[in-house]
């Protein structure tokens, strides 16, 4: 077992001397081996799916190491470490490590908080090759997965996750032997923590001799995906990785790249994303929260894929604990990007790298980083509380935290001026996992800022959000406004396409922040679907409904603000 081999291995260092060439893109050209024989041997890894059941963690859960490869596209490579190494400790797969040393002193990069692993490998596209990390039993043993790369060329990459599992000493689980062969790879999967993956339907054309119910059994087994969706490969994306398109920010917000009406991969993402929001619903059981991010165009063209332009992408990004960098290309469309993730995501760190030398070989930012989680978690897990219209009762928080020792207690936090001290809520429990607390109740207008804390019996604390207590939840307790300012703020567009039979647009402007519920009724007034429930931000905005399977008839589509409604009709062939 990998567990057994001796802590003085990791001091053992390869040497070779490292053979720089231009970076072969993400699907084609001739790999080039940047290094020599290993004094040591990689860790064996073990075909048989582990014992105990496994939970695949999150990006946005604690880490203790970045893993990257040192070889092309290393003006990039630096900021990356420069970012991640105040984060957590950044592993570097390289050639020779004083030459990466050398390189970073000379980039003003501090050598702190790194760790070299001397290996041969192939490409800098770890995130693709690189190990997948979980837990047996929610939170108890650490352990890596790791899928068959789909890239045979690149026989090295596909053994760099026994490296990693060698110098951490954790076991590696490989699915790269019959009955559970799956050809994978990481660009093309995301996990939201508890049990739900998503890919591309290319890990479904990458695996002919499997069927869909195999695969998800493979990653069942290994992983403890237990709900696999996949989605349409888009026609543009010419490495069909969801990563290029899509990000789970937390257990139930899609970050959700959006081209101009009609362009390039457009329409099929849009198609996506409705197949997503019509089938499945978050862990919480309600609907999955989708925030829209702009796909960028070529800047020296300004061309879009379809027209030739590169594959600009904003959702190629990263979490590191509390720091979330982020691919940038140009100002233009840079501050929007970078606006839309502070907003998001409050109280994170978020980081620009320009990774205009990357992206022509099809990736950016999440495409050369992998991660490790903490050998030590305390999982916290909480939905959000929505705005609302109650001024009168207590607002019940209530919170999900496991560590392998138990949680000996929780803390709520909460205030409603940004400039005034948390006020601290003992939170209680029935179960040792479930714990809640009320925030009472506040005026409308009121703005309430909050967030948990756990403490294990073993003395560890973690926080949710994780940059708590610069981090946290809001929400609004909705007052009300006169008619008039609701009909300043909203806009209703003209639906299309009407008459409809599928995927139907829904166009909306608010000139300024709003709670909207946008719902579809019948001719007597009665709710046949809620389309959308929640924040809008100001400025316009496109929602999505699938008509298919809602029977003929005249319909209208309502959209409600806290003080008035507004409607258009819509027939359904």
């Amino acid at each position: 077992m990998v567990r057994n081999i001796p802590l003085s291995v990791f001091s053992v260092l390869f040497t070779f001397s490292a053979l720089f060439g231009q970076e072969v893109t993400r699907t084609t050209g001739t790999e080039k081996w940047d290094g020599g024989n290993p004094s040591i041997q990689s860790s064996a890894p073990i075909f048989t799916p582990p014992v105990s059941p496994v939970r695949t963690g999150a990006e946005w859960e604690e880490i203790q190491a970045l893993t990257i490869t040192w070889t092309s596209y290393q003006s990039v490579l630096k900021e990356i470490v420069r970012n991640a190494q105040t984060e957590c400790k950044v592993i570097i797969v390289c050639a020779d490590s004083n030459t990466v040393k050398n390189y970073l002193t000379s980039n003003t990069v501090p050598l702190v908080n790194l760790g070299f692993i001397q290996a041969p490998y192939n490409s800098v596209w770890i995130r693709d090759y690189g190990q997948n990390w979980g837990y047996t039993n929610t939170v108890d043993s650490l352990i890596l997965m790791d899928w068959k790369y789909n890239r045979p060329t690149r026989p090295l990459d596909d053994a760099i996750p026994n490296y990693i599992g060698t110098y951490f000493n954790i076991p590696v689980y490989a699915m790269s032997q019959n009955p559970n062969l799956l050809i994978h790879t990481g660009g093309n999967f995301m996990s939201d923590g508890f049990g739900t993956g998503f890919s591309s339907n290319l890990v479904v054309t990458e695996n002919p001799t499997l069927t869909i119910p195999q695969i998800d059994q493979i990653m069942d087994d290994f992983m403890g995906i237990s709900r696999y969706i996949k989605m349409t490969i888009l026609p543009y994306d010419g490495i069909h990785h969801i990563d290029m398109h899509i990000k789970l920010l937390d257990e139930e917000t899609l970050l959700v790249g959006q081209y101009p009406t009609n362009m390039s991969d457009g329409p099929q993402i849009e198609a996506n994303l409705q197949y997503v929001l019509s089938n499945f619903n978050s862990v919480f059981g309600t609907p999955y929260k989708v925030i829209r991010v702009p796909m960028p165009p070529q800047q020296s063209n300004q061309q879009y894929p379809s027209q030739g332009g590169d594959y600009l992408t904003y959702t190629n990004s990263v979490f590191i604990n509390k720091t979330i960098i982020v691919p940038t290309f140009y100002q233009q469309y840079d501050t929007t990007a970078l606006r839309i993730y502070r907003e998001s995501c409050p109280g994170y760190r978020i980081v620009g790298i320009n990774c205009n030398s990357t992206i022509p070989a099809s990736g950016a930012i999440h495409c050369i980083t992998h991660s490790v989680g903490t050998s030590n978690p305390l999982l916290i897990t909480h939905q959000p509380l929505l705005n609302t219209f109650n001024f009168t009762t207590p607002y019940l928080v209530s919170a999900d935290m496991y560590h392998r020792s138990g949680i000996a207690g929780g803390r709520l936090y909460w205030r409603t001026d940004t400039l005034q001290p948390y006020v601290m809520v003992t939170m209680n429990t029935v179960n040792g996992t479930t714990w809640t607390a009320n925030i009472p109740a506040q005026m409308p207008g009121s703005k309430v800022y909050y967030y948990v804390e756990g403490t294990s019996v073993s003395g560890k604390v973690q926080v949710r959000p994780m940059p708590a207590p610069q981090g946290y939840w809001k929400f609004l307790v909705m007052g009300t406004v006169s008619a008039a300012e609701v009909e300043a703020a909203i806009t209703l567009g003209n639906i299309y396409p009407n008459p409809s039979k599928g995927i139907t647009c829904i166009p909306i402007t608010s000139s300024q922040d709003i709670y909207i519920k946008i719902g579809l009724e019948d001719l007597l007034g009665r709710e046949v679907e809620v389309i959308f429930e929640g924040d809008m931000k100001a400025g316009s905005k496109n929602f999505f409904i699938n008509t298919i399977n809602i029977p003929s008839g005249v319909y209208s589509v309502s959209v409600q603000t806290p003080s008035g409604k507004t409607a258009q009709r819509l027939l359904i062939r």
